[in-house]
This record gives C-alpha cells, sequence and structure tokens, in this order.
C-alpha cells in the first residue's frame, strides 16, 4: 500500500507541477486560457497574480517531493501536509472558481490521503 500511496503523492506532485507551468510561464497562451477559461485581454492583465498562484501551487509540490525522499516520520508528516493543503485549496477553489478542479485537484487529493493513511 506504500507504493499506492507514494504513487498517488507523485501524481498531485506532477498535477501541481502543471499547474505551476501554467500560472507561472504559460497563463496568456491559448492553452492555458483554455484550461482556465479566461480571455486574451484578462490573462494579460491578471498574469502577476496568476504567477504568484502558481508560485504556491510550487510549494505545495514542493512539499509532496520532499515528502518522498524524505525518510519517516518527516516524510510521511509533508506528504500529509502537502495533500490536505492541496484538498483545502482545491476545495476553495471548487467553491470560489471552477467546478472542474474537484476532479482535477480535490480528488486526486482525497485518494492521495486516504492511500497514505491506509499505507500507515
Amino acid at each position: 500500500m506504500r507504493i499506492v500511496a507514494d504513487v498517488l503523492v507523485g501524481l498531485v506532485a506532477l498535477i501541481h507541477v502543471y499547474i505551476v507551468v501554467l500560472e507561472m510561464f504559460l497563463w496568456t497562451t491559448p492553452r492555458a486560457r483554455a484550461a482556465f477559461g479566461t480571455t486574451e485581454e484578462f490573462a494579460k492583465e491578471s498574469a502577476p497574480l496568476a504567477a504568484n498562484q502558481g508560485l504556491y501551487n510550487g510549494f505545495l509540490a514542493l512539499a509532496l517531493v520532499w515528502g518522498l525522499i524524505a525518510s519517516d516520520p518527516t516524510g510521511f508528516q509533508l506528504k500529509l501536509y502537502g495533500v490536505v493543503c492541496v484538498i483545502v485549496a482545491g476545495l476553495y477553489g471548487a467553491a470560489t472558481a471552477n467546478k472542474r478542479i474537484l476532479f482535477v485537484q480535490v480528488l486526486p487529493g482525497t485518494l492521495a490521503l486516504i492511500a497514505l493513511l491506509l499505507a500507515r
């Protein structure tokens, strides 16, 4: 079960690395605008805010990756902290921005959390 938990945690980390790239570096591109449902004008105006948001997603990904490479109990604590933060941020995002976040962020985070707790 530990391997399953680590794979799911790694998947959540990769999702957040992808979000970092979209928000920090590709925000004004057609791909990112389609992913986030923004117009070209809005994307240009909000690019600094998106980059800041991307940085925070990077911190989440870093905590998860660090948790995967650190030995326990630190590794477990970082993974637990990371997936709980992902779930909370995803719930807030789904409530305030877009319901799709439930499937992109909350569902993988919840699956990782369940596997992580079962592996303990």
